[in-house]
């Protein structure tokens, strides 16, 4: 891998002079239809790999001359369709195994299926003196509004249960797991959070951001098999889903460790580009882990909560709540500080922003540390999602990524309206809006906190409907994407934003040859159509790492 991205740059060169290159073809894919994604529509006959890279792309007959003797070809479906690798540009892959390995709850639709997943599992491990899960999102729910820790003492009252939200920034904790935690009317939240207390004044269950903190020494934190595990899982699942490559976020010491086993074995399976928790510094300073398949180079800092749990950070108050308007987990002095910091030892950041302030606080303290002269660190702001016009204008002028994930735009729907009132839609999920203005916007998924399926992703960014067809009135669908430009945010906008749109994100001679096949064309079937898509074939560096049983 280190050999084929030290000639890659030469040989684009050579690609550009005359589109050949000194490597032999061992692997030859052809058969269905193949979009190269340089320009809208554009298809080629067939590709060859060798050594990992394309080694020429074009008509059938110059790919057998570009091939070594004995070189395989494969012949895709005729109703297969490649397209240069699928990247998701936001995930925690640890998360996406845990959820496949523990209580999964993403599929709970009431309060009720809530009990009943938590009695199926308390039946099923009978032995447990603690559980935990996630995956649970309220804002479809019938009962309109949060779990309560009442709700799960109905099912489960004698062993501690904490269960989070879907977001990640919220957390259900039953009256068990309440006094474990010795979380009374007195306890005041930690900074950066909050406790949500009943009617009668007593702790709801409910924990928003940093006061989850007070439930997590109920649980044994994992060990690094229980880490590699996750890790493992997680792989498995999104080469499964079509991904060849995917953005770690929030890395953690003991998932780094497991990851660093991986690339020293050499044994990771798809691209991985790790940002690190802040704790994890050094690592993204010193590039490590980066090896075969695998860089570590950005740091993942929050500078609020999500919208749903009312924690993402607000100009003006929630429309729905306005006594609060979200919360501030950063403070600019430190921040700052940080912010110089990464300029100085040449690290990427990867900043959480979500509310309107959140985002303006972001990019106007980037001013600060930058001064005039916009360094080329291609720092990105995840999630993007509520940002004023002023300040989509400086996602444009300081070079930031907006690193944004289409299913929250069609998830959030259903409650954005009521948290933000319909005149700030406007500025929300402006996708369009931001590329008009020459922003890069990477596309994502967030899983687990969403499904983190790339079919999803794309109908989602190009249809702006949720899973059932549904939108709400004044959603502002005109900011959805055109096909191309959807590829174009999950192949070579995720590709520059980890600084590969040298080696990654189109079908190019030099190119590393990741290719995401699926069984319909997503650049020409109807909308309707899109969610019916499935995959077909993962190929990484030219191999076949998951492929469709039939």
């Amino acid at each position: 891998m280190r050999r084929a991205i030290l000639l890659s740059t030469s040989l684009v060169l050579l690609a550009a002079c005359n589109r050949e290159v000194p490597i032999r073809a061992d692997v030859i894919y052809t058969g269905g239809t193949i979009y190269t994604g340089v320009e809208a529509g554009e298809t080629v006959e067939a590709v060859a790999v060798g050594d990992g890279l394309i080694v020429y792309a074009g008509p059938m007959d110059g790919a057998i001359t570009s091939a070594s003797s004995g070189a395989n070809i494969v012949r895709l479906p005729d109703d297969a369709v490649m397209f240069p690798g699928f990247t998701d540009s936001h995930v925690h892959l640890s998360g996406v195994g845990e959820r496949e390995l523990t209580l999964n709850l993403d599929q709970v639709r009431s309060v009720g299926e809530l009990q009943a997943a938590l009695t199926a599992y308390r039946e099923a491990n009978p032995g447990v003196d603690r559980i935990y899960g996630r995956g649970w999102i309220e804002t479809h729910w019938p009962e309109g509004r949060f779990p309560m820790a009442s709700d799960i003492d109905e099912v489960i009252a004698d062993i501690p249960v904490v269960l989070t939200r879907a977001d990640g920034h919220a957390a259900v904790a039953n009256t068990a797991a309440l006094n474990a935690a010795d979380i009374t009317p007195a306890t005041e939240a930690p900074a950066g959070g909050e406790i949500l207390y009943t009617d009668a004044g007593e702790p709801s269950g409910m924990l928003i951001d940093n006061a989850m903190e007070l439930v997590w020494g109920l649980f044994a934190a994992p060990t690094i098999e229980d880490m590699s595990r996750f890790v493992s899982t997680g792989y498995d699942v999104y080469a499964s889903r079509g991904w060849t490559g995917l953005h770690n976020m929030s890395v953690g010491g003991l998932e780094l460790e497991a990851l660093t086993e991986l690339a020293i074995d050499g044994t990771v399976p798809l691209r991985t580009y790790n940002a690190v928790v802040p704790e994890q510094f050094e690592a993204a300073a010193n590039r490590s882990p980066t090896g075969d398949r695998m860089t570590t180079r950005a740091v993942k800092i929050y500078m609020d909560g999500a919208l749903g749990s009312r924690g993402a950070l607000l100009f003006q108050p929630y429309s729905d709540a306005p006594d609060t308007v979200g919360l501030a987990l950063r403070e600019e002095e430190e921040t700052v500080e940080f912010f110089q910091r990464a300029v100085d030892g040449d690290v990427q950041l990867a900043i959480h922003a979500i509310g309107d302030l959140a985002n303006h606080r972001a990019l106007i303290w980037m001013e600060d540390v930058f001064g005039e002269e916009v360094p080329e660190h291609r720092w990105r702001v995840e999630h993007a999602q509520i940002v004023q016009d002023e300040d989509q204008l400086r996602f444009a002028e300081l070079g930031t990524v907006a690193s944004m994930q289409p299913s929250h735009a069609i998830g959030d729907l259903h409650f954005a309206p009521s948290r933000l009132g319909m005149a700030r839609l406007g500025d929300a999920y402006a996708w369009q809006d931001l590329m008009d203005k020459g922003v890069v916007i990477a596309g994502g998924s967030d899983a687990p906190v969403e499904v983190g399926d790339p079919i999803i992703e794309f109908y989602a960014a190009t249809v702006r409907r949720d899973l059932e067809g549904f939108a709400t009135d004044g959603w502002h669908r005109e900011q959805a994407l055109s096909r191309f430009d959807a590829l174009r945010i999950f192949t070579q906008n995720a590709a520059y934003a980890a600084f590969q749109e040298d080696e990654l994100g189109t079908i190019e001679i030099g190119n590393l040859a990741d290719f995401s096949v699926f069984n319909q064309d997503l650049m020409t079937i109807e909308d309707e159509e899109i969610l019916a898509t499935e995959p077909v074939m993962t190929i990484v560096s030219g191999e076949i790492v998951w492929q469709a049983a039939d």
